[in-house]
């Protein structure tokens, strides 16, 4: 059942999707997701700035919301693992996470080059293509002062860019695959984030070091919990605002 209250909340208020989500700022998609898929409860810090945008309490346009208490609860029940350095993980968890998916296939990166020379990790790619699984891979662009950010912060400097085109002419053969699609973002990244369905691993970004030194979280998706979605919404975010391209030699601007 659609959460009426919020959707007449909105009509009330004059505002369009549009406006309410940008003032939010989420998606469009992501406040018709609140409407018509009440079970996909948005994160708390939303919940309060649409109930202060709308004008309404809280727990009026949400009877269900939970205690502190009960968040925390189910977010522990989504934590599969916590790893204290990427280079301790398994190289097999990589394909054998994705062997999994039937509906989503992120990978979130700057470079994510080591995953490029994994055959394994391409097969599964290749055989999610023929089975009609959308791919997306978001690379750093490489001419992005982001990317020259983490470059410096990594204390590797030019290297940074150079990796990830690198890691481009490595997927060449993935280009023009079914379903598998290349954009390249100008984003701050936080994490690396490599989901598949319901899972993901986020591998933490620290200042000074490279990403397989840091943390990596093996997650899941579990009923009230908000830990799996948050890292999921910023997969979105990111994906809306690069760039698709077409070849692995990249190009200033779109070559869509």
């Amino acid at each position: 059942m659609a959460n009426e209250r919020l959707r007449g909340a909105i009509i009330e208020s004059g505002l369009t999707l549009d406006q309410v989500a940008e003032r939010l700022g989420v998606s469009a998609k992501t406040v018709e997701r609140w409407i018509n898929e009440p079970k996909r409860q948005p994160y708390r810090r939303f919940k309060y700035a649409a109930a202060s945008l709308l004008q309404r309490e809280m727990s009026y346009l949400w009877p269900e919301e939970r205690t502190s208490a009960e968040v925390t609860e189910a977010g522990g029940a989504e934590l599969v693992k916590l790893y204290p350095h990427r280079s301790v993980v398994p190289n097999r968890i990589w394909p054998q996470l994705y062997a999994g998916s039937t509906r989503q296939f992120d990978v979130l990166v700057y470079s994510g080059f080591w995953l490029t020379e994994d055959a394994a990790f391409h097969q599964v790619v290749k055989e999610k293509s023929a089975a009609g699984v959308p791919v997306r891979f978001m690379l750093g662009d490489p001419d992005s002062a982001a990317v020259a950010l983490r470059g410096a912060d990594e204390g590797i400097g030019g290297a940074m860019a150079s990796k990830i085109r690198n890691a481009l002419v490595n997927y060449a053969p993935l280009f023009g695959l079914p379903g598998v699609e290349f954009r390249l973002h100008s984003t701050t990244l936080y994490n690396s984030i490599y989901r598949a369905d319901d899972e993901m691993l986020a591998n933490g970004h620290l200042y000074g070091v490279g990403a397989y030194m840091a943390p990596l979280l093996h997650i899941q998706r579990v009923p009230g919990g908000e830990l799996f979605d948050a890292y999921a919404e910023s997969v979105e975010r990111v994906w809306e605002r690069a760039r698709r391209i077409s070849s692995p030699k990249v190009m200033g601007g779109s070559d869509a």
